[in-house]
Formats: structure tokens, sequence, C-alpha cells
């Protein structure tokens, strides 16, 4: 999909939300957008590979991703030019033009050789994005169809606050609906449906008490997956857990499914 052809409700949107808040973004939501660099840090990137983020926003993700490997070639996809122009700048600041690209578009409906010349990547990452996302489940389809074999998708974003109290719960909910953002009740079940799909393993852990999510679907070496293909054998049912910064901790495989 072309920027002529993005979804224009969703990117004026956007626009319109981050037009101002782009400039404090990240002083501010390094509070309460939690599990992000245990995301990154668990990415686990091969040599000289290839790393996608979806809703690349100000680029603080990527920046990050590029430190923590520096063999790695990044790529981010936003469908708000107002968080791109942002992203490019920050990119540029660090130092960082020569392995990051940028490009605008839907992560609901992206072509990967057109935005950024390749097909497939490594490592795709969606960090509190999916919360944001207008028919968010076509994102988790299109990024698995994305990868290499061998390759992951790696969520992180809002859970249910299931080990929350309920005032909590109501008032985060409430804040949230400000910004547009409603925490996807249905998140491990599509990933995990996606999993079986795709013939891909699955990962799951909440953390900080259900605050967030975070997820890991890693497509075998031997199966490249397509839209609408099912495979015929799917590995699922695996514990997560998150990685501390500075240490990569493997999921292991839960026992009894």
């Amino acid at each position: 999909m072309s920027a002529s052809e993005l979804p224009a409700d969703h990117a004026e949107l956007m626009d319109g939300v981050y037009r101002w808040q782009r400039h404090i973004y990240d002083l501010t939501r390094k509070y309460y957008l939690l599990g992000r660099d245990q995301m990154i840090f668990g990415l686990d990137v091969p040599a000289n590979g290839r790393v996608l983020e979806l809703g690349c926003g100000t680029g603080r993700n990527i920046a990050l991703a590029a430190r923590r490997y520096p063999d790695a070639r990044l790529y981010g996809l936003d469908i708000s030019a107002e968080m791109l122009e942002t992203a490019s700048k920050a990119i540029g600041r660090d130092g960082l033009s020569g392995r990051v690209v940028l490009a605008r578009g839907d992560a609901t409906d992206f072509d990967a050789k057109t935005l950024f010349g390749i097909e497939r990547f490594d490592r795709i990452f969606v960090s509190y994005s999916l919360s944001m996302i207008p028919g968010w489940e076509k994102t988790v389809s299109a990024a698995l169809a994305a990868l290499a074999p061998g390759g992951s998708l790696h969520v992180v974003d809002f859970g249910q606050q299931e080990g929350l109290p309920n005032w909590f719960r109501r008032f985060l909910r409430g804040w949230l609906k400000k910004f547009h953002v409603t925490p996807r009740e249905s998140l491990r079940e599509v990933l995990e449906s996606e999993s079986r799909r795709t013939g891909a393993s699955f990962c799951f852990g909440a953390l900080y008490r259900g605050y967030a999510w975070l997820a890991v679907v890693k497509i075998a070496h031997s199966y490249l997956p397509s839209m609408g293909e099912v495979a015929p054998k799917a590995r699922v049912g695996v514990k997560c857990q998150a990685p501390r910064p500075g240490a990569t901790r493997r999921p292991s495989p839960s026992r009894g499914g």
C-alpha cells in the first residue's frame, strides 16, 4: 500500500494525536509503556539480521535495537507522518541513518518489497501499537507473512491488568481512551490462533501483574507462511519469560501442552 492509499481517517487521527505529543512522547511514555526494553533485549537478532518495527513512532525502540544489535539492519513503519518526522531526526542525531530505513505505511496492509526493497525479515516487533490500530488482527497476519523462515514476531502491549485492583483497571482504561488506546482482550487468543495457522511456536508472558502482555511467535525454519494458508501441525503453549535488560533468556516449552 502506497502513502497515497493509506486509510485517511486513521492517518489523520494519528497525526492529530501526535502533532504536539511527539515532542514529549518519549519523556512521558517511559513511565507506563512497560516491557519495551525486555522485548528488545529478547529479540536475539541473528548476525546481519533484518529487523522491522511496525508502528515505530518516534524511533525510540529502533534506536535501542540498533545499539543492542550493532550488525543488524533496522526498518520502521508508521502511519503517522508527524511521528516519522520525529523518528527521522532522532535516528540522524544518533548517527544511525546508515542502518535504519523508515517508511510511511499501514501496518495492517503493507508491501515490504515496495517500501523497503526486501520481502522478509528475521525479526518483527510491535510495541504498544496493536492497541491503537483498527483491524489490528490484520497486522498480526501481515507481520507473520513478512517473516523469513526461522523468524519471529515479538509483541508487547497493554494486558488486561488481571492481577491489579479493579479501580486501577478502570482508571487506566478511562485514561487510555483519551488517546484512542484500547487494550486488546483477545490478543493472546489471536496470536495463538495465528501460531496454529502458520505452524509456529508460541510463547506468552504477563508482566507486572498483567499490566502488560509479552508474546513471541516463532516461525519454523522449514515453513514459510503465506496469507490464508493453514499449516498441518502447530506447536503452541510455550511459556514465555521476559528477559531482563542485559540478559537474554530463551522461552522453554511448557509441560503438558
